[in-house]
């Protein structure tokens, strides 16, 4: 068993109980799934690019990705509609703990000048969206064989029903938030 859905069962389900007044364990929020999304702008001119992408974002999810296409023609941008331009990993269960575990104790604090992630990322329905610049700071990732650095969205997709219940959901899980100035 992973030691972050340990420590989720044992002490972070009971304290969201406490703290939010649920009648039902049921109630008690928890992470879903997490979403990694990274858009490869240059596939277009390259599509050599969008393969390197896929290849690190299989190094740090543990699985494959699917390839995303446009839906829409840009023309400003050479873009036709179902060109592939990005590619994105939906993971659940163990290997969502697994990542989960790894983006809080080893790869946010690798991020140069890490003051904390922004408490203010929630989308309303208690899901949190953090945008990580390069992919450098996951430890799968070798640092010789990258062609470019590239960033990636990382959704973090909860039960929670508010900012408030997320937030406190996160916190307890152990996501550096940064502190209000």
């Amino acid at each position: 068993m992973n030691r972050l859905l340990e420590r989720y069962n044992e002490t972070v389900k009971p304290n969201l109980i406490q703290k939010f007044n649920y009648t039902s364990t049921m109630e008690a929020p928890k992470v879903v799934k997490i979403v990694l999304n990274m858009g490869v702008g240059d596939a277009i001119a390259n599509p050599k690019a969008l393969e390197e992408a896929v290849e690190e974002l299989t190094q740090i999810a543990g699985q494959k990705p699917v390839i995303t296409k446009a839906k829409k023609s840009i023309a400003n941008f050479k873009l036709r509609e179902g060109m592939a331009i990005g590619c994105k990993v939906t993971l659940r269960g163990e290997k969502m703990y697994d990542f989960l575990d790894k983006l809080i104790n080893v790869s946010l604090p690798r991020v140069r000048d890490f003051r904390g992630v922004s408490p203010t990322a929630f989308d309303g329905r208690g899901n949190y969206t953090l945008g990580v610049r390069e992919q450098l700071i996951f430890p799968e990732i070798n640092f010789d064989r990258v062609n470019k650095i590239r960033g990636l969205d990382v959704v973090i997709v909860t039960t929670a029903k508010s900012n408030q219940e997320a937030y406190a959901l996160l916190e307890e899980l152990g996501m550096p938030f940064a502190k209000a100035q």
